[in-house]
């Protein structure tokens, strides 16, 4: 297994935190998964750079795109609703 850390933009509490960690923990090929606040960013254990490739895809879709992508507004927006999300879950 590889290790990695992405920093990753909209990250604003423990909330987004907890959605993250729960939603990345579901992929294949994905392990200990652990999201750090302070500095915007996201640690994992991966298998193969495919694993890497859908790691990123979803942080996308949750709301979450890797510093350096494009944060439209409706990313924005998405974010939101995972930060309510992951509030309501932990």
């Amino acid at each position: 297994m590889k290790n990695t850390e992405l920093k990753i933009q909209n990250l604003k509490c423990h909330g987004c935190a907890n959605t993250i960690t729960t939603q990345l923990s579901k992929l294949d090929g994905i392990g200990e998964v652990v999201v750090v606040n302070e500095t915007d960013s996201v640690k994992f254990n991966y298998s193969n750079d495919s694993n890497l490739e859908a790691v990123i895809k979803k942080l996308s879709a949750l709301g979450y795109p890797i510093e350096g992508e494009n944060n439209a507004l409706h990313q924005k927006a998405k974010s939101f609703v995972s930060c309510a999300v992951g509030r309501m879950n932990s």
